[in-house]
């Protein structure tokens, strides 16, 4: 059980990890991406910005919150990127201008909703002996 638990709690420090360096792309590159993203320079700085934070809020409490809240938010979070590039890549198959919009947007949103539930997920409760 507890090696179960410590490849999901790296999981969790990956898909953290992820997001920081995702959102440090985005923020950093942003004039480079725009053009081949089909969004504007603001729109993926302020997803950069909401990337690293909520990367940020997902590694400080890795520790402190329960995996189980961590797995259901992970797969809400994947769930939502998915169906937002599914929306994208639709708008963009049928000739339409803001699918890289639709894309980045939720990647400048979702991140914060993951953020704000974690942190106001109950803590872990230690066991007493």
């Amino acid at each position: 059980m507890a090696r179960s638990e410590a490849r999901m709690r790296a999981g969790a420090v990956g898909d953290g990890v992820f997001k920081v360096v995702l959102g440090a792309a985005f923020a950093l590159g942003a004039a480079w991406l725009d053009g081949p993203l089909g969004a504007p320079s603001w729109l993926l700085v302020a997803a950069g910005v909401a990337l690293l934070a909520g990367g940020g809020v997902e590694l400080r409490y890795v520790r402190h919150r329960p995996l189980p809240v961590y797995l259901r938010l992970m797969i809400t979070y994947d769930g939502g990127w998915a169906l937002a590039t599914l929306a994208a890549l639709v708008v963009a198959w049928r000739g339409g201008t803001a699918g890289g919009e639709v894309w980045v947007a939720y990647q400048a949103v979702a991140p914060l909703v993951f953020a704000a539930l974690l942190a106001s997920a109950a803590p872990v409760r230690s066991a007493v002996s």
